[in-house]
């Protein structure tokens, strides 16, 4: 994983990313919008996982309903944005061969 694709994937993910974890999974996906999908999926079923909303009454209420709403949206920016390490539109390697002939001398 080269440095802008570490710099765009903290700056998609945050700060307190772990860096290593980051690349042991470029390693593994080969694609930093799989790294930054695979992540944020990751955050969205910890946050499921728990009761979205607890309440102690006339205490205090918690409601995490809007972080999962943020994140989703967040992982649907992220299927339209560019990664650094996207392939050019177009997006399909070409090869050609061209055999080469000598030109008759005048």
């Amino acid at each position: 994983m080269n440095s802008d694709v570490q710099s765009w994937l903290v700056s998609q993910l945050g700060p307190d990313t772990d860096l290593t974890d980051l690349a042991h999974r470029y390693d593994r996906l080969h694609s930093a919008r799989a790294v930054a999908l695979e992540v944020l999926h990751e955050r969205i079923a910890a946050l499921l996982a728990e009761p979205l909303k607890v309440t102690v009454n006339g205490v205090v209420t918690i409601d995490n309903s809007a972080n999962v709403t943020a994140l989703e949206r967040r992982a649907t920016q992220l299927l339209s944005e560019p990664a650094p390490d996207d392939v050019p539109s177009g997006g399909h390697d070409l090869v050609a061969a061209i055999q080469l002939c000598a030109r008759p001398r005048r």
